[in-house]
């Protein structure tokens, strides 16, 4: 069994410290994606909701959350990110907006806290500003999509299934 790396030998709630870890480039990838009704879908596409920029919101929403991830959470440690890039699929057939997130730095721990939390709180902006036409919008799929970096390597959610790791595809970026 694996030791939960978050306690401590008495069971409490702790920090991890990471000094001793070397510094390495991590990044991470995640989405979510936010299911509405077909008006307010048609709203958000036109560019017509009375809240305004309902995109724009939700992307400087989800930079921001990146940035603020370690007072949010409260173990994850604070981190000098040096990229956060939040995109948008609009899904006409679905009436959905799929959100991804990619968060990058070079440091001692992961990313993959920032990058899910960019990913959410992108959503959560979306459902925010376009609750009055449809507040029975749902936000699903909210996952880790793929990480890099540190002692695990590469992680990827669409790896084999047996669980092998699956060869590297360059997704840095994320989705434009």
């Amino acid at each position: 069994m694996v030791a939960l790396t978050h306690l401590n030998q008495r069971g409490e709630a702790s920090m991890v410290d990471v000094t001793d870890k070397a510094v390495s480039e991590r990044s991470a990838r995640a989405e979510s994606t936010v299911c509405m009704s077909a008006d307010a879908f048609a709203q958000l596409q036109a560019g017509q909701n009375k809240k305004g920029d309902v995109l724009a919101t939700a992307r400087i929403a989800g930079i921001q959350a990146a940035k603020k991830t370690a007072d949010l959470i409260p173990l994850c440690h604070p981190l000098a990110l040096t990229k956060v890039q939040v995109n948008f699929e609009l899904d006409e057939t679905n009436h959905s907006v799929h959100v991804t997130s990619f968060c990058k730095l070079a440091g001692r721990t992961g990313v993959e806290m920032e990058a899910l939390t960019a990913a959410s709180i992108a959503a959560l902006t979306i459902y925010d500003m376009c609750k009055a036409v449809d507040p029975a919008m749902t936000i699903v799929n909210t996952r880790l999509e793929e990480k890099l970096g540190g002692k695990r390597g590469h992680w990827q959610r669409d790896a084999i299934a047996d669980g092998a790791e699956a060869p590297a595809k360059d997704k840095s970026e994320g989705r434009k």
